[in-house]
């Protein structure tokens, strides 16, 4: 039996800061490295931002200089929290299995607090597929795996990798300038099948659609000044434009108002707390 000693209150949480590249996606702020299940990730107790290892191996740990990375506050080695830890299979261990079903553990971070929790909303389809959580693994991992499945037959985890992927359909429109790189990576590796043919790599569908933007796109504000006539430059920016667009549509800024205005230079506004600090998304 377990015995509570002591709640938990408020005050023993320690609110996470994560940060977002450009693309929207959680990295690093130092090294700049994306967050994949794969990675090494710890975090800073005293400040809550949140690193990957390499960069607070190497320039706090190697260094013993412990400061925060980012804003300089000093701390413990024991202020060092693991979030996250990559796990790597060996040849010959014998837990692997349930090394696999730890191997793409996630945080869903609350949007409010910034708190990480963990979350399994994915459990149901992992149960049903078992190579649902295998399908991003890097292309080192898979080698590794493929290994093992040739020493330890019979297992369903291990087989299920082994299924070629579904191939996304190329044709002139999408076909890119530059191959898979599948010749090269099954000519150095003896984990994957050898492949002789070289395949044009399938440009991403965003892509190919913003090469066919050649106009200009407008949008009117309605305002209680009177309306404003915006002209968007669709060619040169298409995804800004279209994300703008879209949020329009979607009614995101109605009621918003201009939080900054400069004489002669410029306003700016779309933030619904109406303090310039809510990035769109």
């Amino acid at each position: 039996m377990c015995r509570v000693v002591n709640k938990l209150d408020v005050k023993s949480l320690i609110k996470l800061t994560y940060h977002k590249n450009s693309e929207g996606k959680y990295h690093c702020p130092v090294m700049y490295s994306v967050f994949t299940n794969n990675s090494h990730i710890l975090a800073i107790k005293t400040t809550g931002n949140v690193y990957s290892y390499e960069a607070v191996e190497q320039l706090n740990i190697k260094t013993k200089c412990f400061k925060d990375l980012l804003n300089d506050e000093p701390f413990k080695r024991q202020d060092i929290i693991t979030l996250q830890v990559a796990t790597y299979l060996q040849r010959n261990n014998s837990r692997y299995q349930q090394e696999l079903t730890k191997l793409h553990s996630a945080f869903n971070v609350s949007k409010s607090e910034g708190k990480a929790e963990l979350y399994s909303q994915n459990e149901e389809k992992a149960k049903s597929d078992p190579s649902y959580y295998l399908k991003t693994t890097s292309l080192e991992l898979k080698e590794t795996l493929s290994e093992l499945y040739r020493d330890y037959k019979g297992s369903e985890i291990l087989a299920s990798i082994m299924k070629e992927p579904e191939k996304k359909k190329v044709d002139k429109i999408n076909a890119a300038h530059y191959s898979t790189g599948k010749v090269s990576a099954s000519f150095t590796s003896t984990a994957m099948m050898p492949e002789t043919t070289h395949e044009a790599a399938a440009i991403d569908d965003d892509q190919v659609r913003y090469r066919y933007v050649k106009k200009k796109g407008y949008v009117r504000l309605h305002t209680n000044k009177g309306d404003l006539n915006l002209e968007l430059h669709c060619e040169m920016t298409p995804k800004a434009c279209e994300n703008f667009i879209k949020l329009c549509k979607k009614g995101y800024y109605d009621g918003t108002i201009f939080h900054r205005s400069i004489r002669n230079f410029m306003i700016q506004g779309g933030d619904p707390t109406g303090t310039g600090t809510v990035l769109n998304r």
